[in-house]
């Protein structure tokens, strides 16, 4: 391991060489099962053979350009995104911090068009948006901003899916101009914005005049069955921040908008170097493709119901297990002790996944995962967890 890279990563003691579907070689030639998807990010697996084909064909012909020109794979790629979302513009960046730190800054410029001097933001409690000093602030994790304070002014934290302590922010603080949550914090630990909060943030967001912004970072591109998680609650936000999955690991994160959140940013206001060049949008485009064309979502509905379902099962009245929860390939066991050593435990049984909130096993398998690959996930995946628990004490929450 190279000493010059900086030490901001805990890696595990392997290094992957290739991958086909939703497997993984190591460079000793071991093979696991990819449970993770790079974080959500390769929707379609490894080496799929055609977004491998639409990548070559678009290298040799033009990586990038620069936004300085018109880029006609840019084009299509909004008006697709924009017609399976419901929106009417598009901003493309490079990931989902940079796509969310874009949503923050058209919320305070939609806050000084209205007159309103110091704009907030309501965010909430467990949320990760990202990792800038605009984003930290948004995220509602201490562990993640201690040693980066002072941070950014201008966010009001309440707590998830409490629909009356956001009625109270509308009753008591007259600066605030929109609303940002995920529909399902992944860092958080699987945890959902439910059906019924969404709709009321939305009639709330409506009454006040604030924008409803919705971070699909991570769960969107499919990931839940349907092309966004907050279309399960029958919504249309203002604002959506998208990357991760979108190109299947080509980097490319997007800012869509609508009504007047769609006409805010002006030439100037907003730009990037590398986002949306021409690379990555011909990768979103081949992957939404084939989304569409090989019937993923419903794949990804029908797999998470299988994962679930099975665990549930094996796990029911297990004491140490508190909750299995998710939608379609967004997964997460939540156990009452801390779960980092599961990580490698599952290593050592050919399984990639990971803990998040110290005590949640969080699966994000590619969409192209298969019925037979899904048992095979949960026959690794259980009794190394009942070995575990065996052999961990419980610890209190903190």
């Amino acid at each position: 391991m190279s000493d010059h890279l900086m030490n901001t990563y805990a890696r595990l003691p392997i290094a992957l060489s290739h991958g086909e579907g939703a497997w993984v070689w190591d460079a000793q030639g071991r093979r696991y099962l990819d449970a993770l998807a790079g974080i959500a990010v390769n929707t379609l697996g490894h080496a799929h053979p055609r977004l491998v084909a639409a990548i070559a064909d678009q290298a040799g012909k033009l990586i990038h350009t620069s936004n300085l020109y018109r880029i006609p794979l840019q084009e299509q790629l909004a008006d697709r995104l924009c017609a399976l979302a419901g929106m009417d513009t598009a901003f493309f960046c490079n990931s989902g911090l940079e796509a969310n730190e874009a949503a923050i800054k058209l919320a305070r410029l939609y806050g000084h068009d209205r007159g309103v001097n110091r704009p907030e933001i309501v965010v909430f409690e467990r949320a990760f948006h990202g990792r800038s000093l605009a984003t930290l602030s948004a995220t509602g994790n201490p562990k993640v901003q201690k040693g980066f304070e002072p941070l950014v002014e201008g966010f009001v934290r309440i707590a998830l899916n409490d629909a009356s302590a956001l009625q109270e922010v509308a009753n008591t603080r007259q600066s605030v101009v929109a609303v940002f949550l995920e529909a399902i914090q992944g860092e958080g630990g699987i945890q959902p914005a439910h059906a019924d909060f969404l709709r009321a943030a939305r009639e709330i967001c409506d009454r006040h005049g604030w924008l409803l912004m919705i971070d699909e970072v991570q769960c969107g591109t499919g990931r839940t069955g349907k092309w966004f998680a907050h279309q399960w609650a029958g919504i249309r936000p203002d604002v959506i921040a998208m990357a991760k999955g979108l190109a299947s690991g080509v980097p490319i994160g997007a800012l869509l908008a609508r009504g007047v959140a769609a006409r805010t940013f002006g030439p100037g206001q907003h730009g990037t170097t590398f986002g949306g060049n021409p690379l990555a949008c011909r990768a979103a485009l081949e992957t939404l493709a084939v989304i569409e064309d090989d019937g993923l979502l419903a794949n990804a509905a029908q797999r998470g119901q299988q994962i679930v379902h099975a665990l549930r099962h094996a796990f029911a009245g297990i004491e140490g297990v508190v909750e299995v929860r998710g939608q379609g390939l967004m997964i997460g066991i939540e156990l009452d002790r801390p779960a980092g050593d599961l990580v490698r435990r599952m290593l050592e049984r050919g399984v990639l996944l990971n803990v998040t909130q110290e005590r949640v096993i969080r699966l994000l398998p590619p969409l192209i995962f298969s019925a037979e690959q899904a048992d095979a996930l949960v026959q690794a995946l259980v009794p190394a967890v009942l070995e575990f628990l065996q052999a961990t004490p419980p610890t209190p929450a903190g």
